[in-house]
């Protein structure tokens, strides 16, 4: 089949209306930290790195965004609790939208995934729970277990950001419910030990995630919000006894609020090389969730064709090889090779910040 054949078949380049949003292909930017935000806030060259990937009418979601002062767990990761970084956002989300591009930031609070050295005053990172994390000695501090009473004082925090969020121009949020962070220490029952009315119970270990859910709906407005979870994920020992009863509960508790989307990340736990092996399915999930789905994890070209062309999801969500090709729609539409992600450049280890981060080639530049 010729390049022109495929394309006008390939379901992942067809448009998808999201709410008020009209995408003209299925493909998506995710949340990818990539510690180059100095003082938590964002740099220039981040300017040119989110524009190199914007399609007109593609979505983007921005990288994990701490919400307050005690939010943040990696040193240069960015923030939106500040005059000067909602600032800092300003030309970043103008020239997403100069090209055309549909953009969300995620909302972030990492919880016990922080120690004193990056909280104020150097006090302990908080948490569902006091238990530490084992097999992370970065994060080796215990953390301090939220009082019943400090709950809705956290859930407030979440208001502010979503509204410097909207002043900063992005066309909207997405809550990060998954891999371990603040949101999924309570909601996974092995770590979340608390016997008051946030723990115990499903209903109860949900309760912390709806409520920043409607916290975050009466800010912006339910078509401004999304969520991102990982029910069958153990990221950062946030394992649950029962993830499938997990995620069709929040799947179908979330469809009162009128998200703009659901984005939950495919339970595949075993990597061969760089592919991907599924051991579970998210359909029960998708099945349950009755607005628009997008599913993530290690997807490809193929795969991601395959999800859209079986309804098993609306959108996909592509990370490490959308970070090494900034055109990857149209080198996806050309059925063209991909650059190799350089894993080691991920994060900031080069005194040069664009190394790994805005000098992959384009098709048009590749030797």
């Amino acid at each position: 089949m010729s390049p022109q054949a495929e394309e006008s078949t390939a379901p992942l380049l067809t448009p998808y209306k999201m709410g008020k949003f009209n995408l003209s292909h299925r493909v998506v930017l995710a949340p990818l930290t990539r510690e180059r935000s100095y003082n938590n806030v964002l740099q220039p060259l981040a300017i040119l790195y989110y524009s190199q990937r914007t399609s007109k009418g593609g979505l983007l979601i921005a990288e994990a965004t701490g919400i307050s002062d005690t939010a943040h767990g990696y040193p240069d990761a960015p923030g939106l609790w500040t005059k000067e970084q909602v600032e800092a956002w300003k030309p970043i989300v103008d020239a997403v939208h100069a090209k055309g591009g549909v953009f969300f930031v995620q909302l972030w609070h990492s919880g016990r995934l922080s120690n004193p050295g990056l909280q104020p005053n150097g006090q302990a990172p908080i948490s569902s729970t006091d238990k530490p994390l084992l097999s992370f000695p970065e994060y080796s501090s215990p953390p301090r277990r939220l009082r019943t009473d400090e709950i809705l004082g956290i859930v407030n925090d979440f208001r502010p950001a979503a509204r410097n969020a909207i002043e900063a121009g992005f066309d909207g949020v997405e809550i990060h419910g998954a891999h371990g962070y603040l949101i999924e220490q309570f909601l996974k029952d092995q770590v979340n030990d608390r016997t008051d009315k946030y723990g115990g119970s499903l209903e109860n270990r949900c309760r912390f995630a709806f409520e920043i859910v409607e916290a975050i709906v009466d800010e912006i407005g339910a078509e401004r919000v999304g969520i991102r979870l990982s029910p069958f994920q153990d990221y950062h020992e946030a394992g649950d006894s029962n993830p499938e009863e997990l995620g069709v509960y929040l799947a179908n508790a979330l469809n009162k609020y009128g998200l703009a989307y659901c984005h939950m990340v495919e339970p595949r736990m075993k990597t061969v090389g760089e592919k991907f092996e599924c051991s579970e399915s998210l359909v029960p999930m998708r099945k349950a969730f009755n607005g628009t789905f997008l599913v993530a994890g290690g997807y490809q070209r193929e795969d991601g064709n395959k999800a859209i062309a079986e309804n098993r999801a609306d959108l996909v969500v592509y990370g490490c090889i959308f970070l090494a090709n900034p055109d990857l729609p149209e080198r996806f539409k050309l059925n063209a090779p991909l650059n190799k992600y350089d894993r080691a450049t991920f994060y900031l280890t080069n005194p040069d910040p664009a190394v790994g981060y805005t000098d992959y080639p384009f098709l048009e530049t590749k030797s």
